[in-house]
């Protein structure tokens, strides 16, 4: 039996899961849901169906789990907990300081509709989030380090996107060479948040908007750019196009330990990711924990999980008997 799967936002990610769907010999893409005109959207995938964000409701029976593809600016901490009342679901919800009121208002709904929702899926939160659990239980004794880019930021860039005047814009997230150095130098630094990334931003405003206010909202705007050296330049959407259309990211994780009775024994984990395609990357990580919802939904869980919560096992399309004799 096919897994019927919802996609809820037909933007670059929604595309990516379409994309990943294909991949996915149990799985069937059997709706994509648009605030747009759903004339509008050209899926790849021959005969599924266009509908409305607000027929959603009606496709309760037809669809397993919904995969949101919204950003976490504005869209997902309104539509998660709202598709959850009708569905399980999976979001990228990737604003790290509010995880955990994001997962409260997500559980209340899940519990209540006795389905199954997992948040902040994705390669950060989610793949470096458990990296970051994995060595720091190895290593109990030393610092962990989280670096991301040089790449495309979709959140980032959607909350660009999202100011009044803005038409279109690209971020870039990119790492400080000296702090990179710093810690696998095993110098065990302690970093401000601006020490190890700059945020470069590419805007394209409208053209009576006014480019001084835009620049203040930006560097200004909490979560996402105030802790960080942040540079503003505002490009025509020629430019944007030309030099700026491709969706690369990626990034490491570093554990620096220490063992021994004297504590005289470095080690070192490095985890990185390079993508060419960050929407892409990301709809595989979604497709993944999308069959582990509707695993866990079959078993009869209910509530709001995050990727900590889930065996890894849930996540292959093969059986835990073929998952051992083959990987483990």
């Amino acid at each position: 039996m096919s897994i019927r799967i919802g996609i809820y936002g037909y933007g670059n990610l929604g595309r990516g899961v379409e994309n990943a769907i294909s991949m996915n010999k149990d799985m069937e893409l059997k709706a994509i849901f648009t605030r747009r005109s759903p004339e509008q959207i050209k899926p790849d995938t021959q005969g599924v169906q266009v509908l409305s964000t607000d027929d959603a409701a009606k496709m309760v029976n037809e669809i397993d789990v919904m995969i949101l593809c919204g950003g976490s600016a504005t869209d997902l901490p309104v539509q998660t907990p709202l598709i959850a009342k009708h569905f399980n679901v999976v979001d990228s919800f990737d604003t790290h300081a509010n995880i955990s009121d994001h997962l409260i208002a997500v559980d209340s709904s899940a519990i209540s509709s006795g389905k199954v929702a997992v948040i902040s899926v994705g390669w950060d939160p989610g793949m470096f989030s458990l990296n970051r659990l994995y060595s720091s239980a190895i290593l109990p004794e030393g610092e962990t380090y989280t670096f991301w880019g040089k790449g495309v930021s979709q959140g980032h860039s959607d909350a660009i996107r999202r100011i009044e005047g803005v038409i279109d814009a690209k971020q870039y997230t990119i790492p400080v060479d000296s702090a990179l150095s710093a810690v696998r130098a095993f110098e065990n630094p302690s970093f401000e948040t601006r020490d190890k990334h700059i945020r470069e931003c590419y805007v394209v405003a409208a053209t009576d908007a006014d480019t001084a206010r835009i620049e203040q909202e930006i560097i200004s705007m909490p979560n996402y750019f105030s802790d960080y050296d942040t540079s503003v330049h505002f490009i025509t959407q020629k430019e944007l196009d030309r030099d700026h259309s491709k969706m690369p990211h990626g990034g490491i994780v570093f554990r620096s330990g220490l063992t021994g009775v004297n504590k005289e024994n470095r080690h070192l984990i490095e985890y990185s990711l390079k993508l060419d395609s960050n929407p892409e990357f990301t709809a595989g990580v979604l497709v993944a924990y999308a069959r582990a919802a509707f695993r866990l939904y079959i078993e009869g869980r209910k509530g709001c999980l995050t990727p900590f919560d889930i065996p890894p096992v849930y996540l292959s399309q093969k059986t835990r008997e073929e998952t051992i004799k083959e990987l483990l």
